[in-house]
């Protein structure tokens, strides 16, 4: 999944704008974007609008932001929404492999209340919102099969840390947050689930948007989030290969193929070996997944 907007969890007009916002995924939020007052009520509504989105024949995957696991208010998004069948659970403030575990148990009663399928409901965790967070990165590996995605966030931990800002006066990051960034990009390869970019606040800086898109592919990022159905198309647009690199990927997995007895194969004037047949094995990859 290339692009996952986030839609409050409390307003129909939203709801039904982003299901036509061409965004791969839909973060239903019940968690930041929803006043406590309005949480019972988003509740409500998320699991109408679920069990209503999942009929069409075309539709984006459908993830929800509960509420932290320290809230105290997890179990009860998970009785609203699970009747609902969300195809994924999008964790925030995650401390490590620990919550993943323990949201999965959490998941697995519920689909077995529901008769939903046993570990059919996947799980994508906020990785980076504390400083704490951060020293778990290692302990998502083999924490569960229901992983699937990994993402970091500037703003709470900015928040944690007692920071002015999280970005330099030209819009990049401050060194901090380029180190959670790195850190969970590593993590999440690490433990072969998908990495995912964090958001981009100003959606009317497109300059600046674009170029973060950019330079979150260039680094191994495979999707990024966006907080604004105008930031879908830049998404999904940038995180698309190409059709040449999609081309020249194919050309060396078939020249690896032709040759499986060569460690170096020459293509186009350039000597390849194996780390560039497991790049072109992964682009390939993404692009038979893709939605």
């Amino acid at each position: 999944m290339r692009s996952q907007l986030f839609v409050p969890g409390d307003s129909e007009k939203k709801l039904a704008k982003g299901l036509d916002a061409g965004a791969d995924c839909l973060f239903v939020d019940l968690e930041d974007s929803v006043a406590n007052a309005n949480k019972p009520a988003a509740r409500a509504m998320t699991r109408q609008f679920l069990a209503s989105a999942r009929k069409a024949e075309r539709r984006p995957l459908l993830y929800v932001r509960v509420n932290a696991l320290d809230t105290g208010l997890t179990d009860a998004d998970l009785d609203a929404i699970m009747p609902g069948a969300p195809d994924g659970i999008l964790l925030p403030k995650a401390q490590g492999g620990a919550d993943v575990q323990h949201l999965a148990a959490k998941l697995a009663v519920r689909e077995a209340e529901n008769d939903l399928p046993d570990g059919g409901t996947r799980i994508c965790c906020v990785a980076t919102e504390t400083a704490s967070a951060v020293f778990g990165l290692a302990s998502y590996r083999s924490s569960s099969r229901r992983l699937a995605a990994l993402t970091w966030g500037a703003e709470d931990l900015s928040a944690d840390l007692g920071a002015e800002t999280n970005r330099l006066a030209d819009g990049a990051h401050a060194p901090v947050y380029i180190l959670a960034r790195n850190m969970t990009l590593l993590a999440a390869v690490s433990a072969g689930v998908q990495p995912i970019d964090t958001v981009y606040p100003n959606f009317r800086d497109e300059a600046g948007f674009r170029r973060e898109c950019i330079e979150a592919r260039r680094d191994g990022f495979t999707g990024k989030m966006a907080i604004h159905p105008a930031q879908v198309p830049i998404i999904n647009e940038i995180f698309t290969p190409p059709a040449e690199e999609i081309e020249r990927a194919r050309k060396i997995v078939k020249a690896f193929a032709d040759n499986p007895a060569a460690g170096v194969i020459g293509m186009d004037g350039e000597m390849l070996d194996k780390p560039h047949l497991e790049r072109a094995r992964k682009l390939l990859a993404r692009i038979s997944v893709a939605r």
